[in-house]
């Protein structure tokens, strides 16, 4: 079935799979917020949900930054914001109820502003009290957009003196051209015996799916998540070692006896050797309990090429397994 490029074309009528392979130039875009100005900072509040978010999972991954920075998904704020806080409204539709509701709080709590949206009723609040904003570039879905956001909020921060983005944009050109050399053998035209990606979505026809990640590959777990449930329509969770350890690691120890999970760990050789020793472990004491996991090791040498490499091969299989199933992956009528 996967091999059938007729088949793929008349399920995925929006091109998903080439729209995955094109978002690697997302990664290299350049935003400019203009005469932009803030005052001090102590703190960074990002305000979003589901792939909004991801952007700002994806900057505590890498590049880190040297101000408290907290990721908000409600419709509420800390209490701590205040004059000396940015506060970041982040949604791709501009019309996202939880995103508009924090700000709100924002504004009244005295904080700074800044905004990403591509449209919507936050693009028209940027523009009406002349807040800092960028505006995205139109995507199919707002979860095709997800690198446009992270390279917006990369400039925001830029403006706001607390990155530096010389290296940065080294090390994402780097990462750029590295995916663009490695994505060739997840391309729909590679058949299913030379194809991981296509491989991986054979095995996890008819699972549920559990990803697991370390801290430093968490945010490409969470998008593992997204890809599966958006795209293929496929219930998937995410968890973060070491904190399973503590709590879901007994789970799978016992009840339920019969299983019909397939567990997915995304490893990589620059997460803490302490983590890194967690999942071989984690393996061993939990063999015969649960699912033999699926190992995706990170291509690449550095964290961005690590976590760039393992979010984009999951938006592969997440698409193949959507097209296994009959479906097209694009539309989310629900959401």
């Amino acid at each position: 079935m996967l091999d059938d490029l007729k088949y793929i074309h008349e399920k995925d009528a929006e091109d998903a799979l080439g729209i995955a392979e094109r978002q690697i130039a997302q990664l290299t875009h350049q935003f400019d917020l203009g005469g932009a100005t803030f005052g001090k900072i102590n703190n960074v509040v990002y305000g979003a949900m589901g792939g909004s978010a991801l952007a700002a999972l994806l900057l505590k991954s890498w590049p880190g930054l040297g101000t408290p920075f907290e990721v908000v998904r409600e419709y509420d704020i800390p209490k701590y914001v205040g004059a000396e806080t940015l506060f970041i409204a982040a949604s791709y539709s501009g019309n996202t109820e939880e995103t508009l509701s924090a700000l709100e709080h924002a504004e009244a709590q005295g904080a700074q502003i800044a905004v990403i949206t591509s449209g919507g009723k936050l693009l028209e609040i940027a523009k009406a009290k002349n807040y800092p904003f960028v505006e995205l570039p139109k995507a199919e879905q707002p979860r095709y957009a997800v690198f446009y956001n992270f390279r917006a909020l990369l400039a925001i921060l830029e403006k706001a003196g607390l990155l530096a983005m010389a290296e940065i944009d080294v090390a994402l050109a780097k990462a750029a051209d590295f995916l663009q050399q490695n994505i060739a053998s997840w391309l729909p035209t590679v058949p299913v015996a030379s194809n991981p990606a296509k491989q991986l979505a054979q095995e996890l026809m008819g699972k549920s799916i559990v990803v697991y990640g370390g801290p430093k590959m968490f945010a490409a777990a969470y998008k593992w998540k997204i890809s599966f449930n958006e795209n293929a329509k496929h219930i998937a969770w995410t968890d973060e070692i070491p904190e399973f350890n503590h709590n879901e690691f007994i789970g799978w120890s016992e009840q339920p006896r019969d299983k019909p999970y397939a567990v997915i760990d995304l490893r990589s050789s620059l997460e803490h050797p302490r983590v890194q020793k967690r999942f071989e472990v984690t393996e061993r004491l939990l063999s015969g309990l649960r699912p033999a996991p699926h190992v995706v090791q990170a291509a690449g040498e550095t964290l961005p090429e690590h976590l760039l490499w393992t979010i984009m091969f999951g938006d592969f299989v997440s698409l193949y397994l959507a097209l296994l199933s009959g479906l097209d992956p694009a539309p989310v009528l629900l959401v």
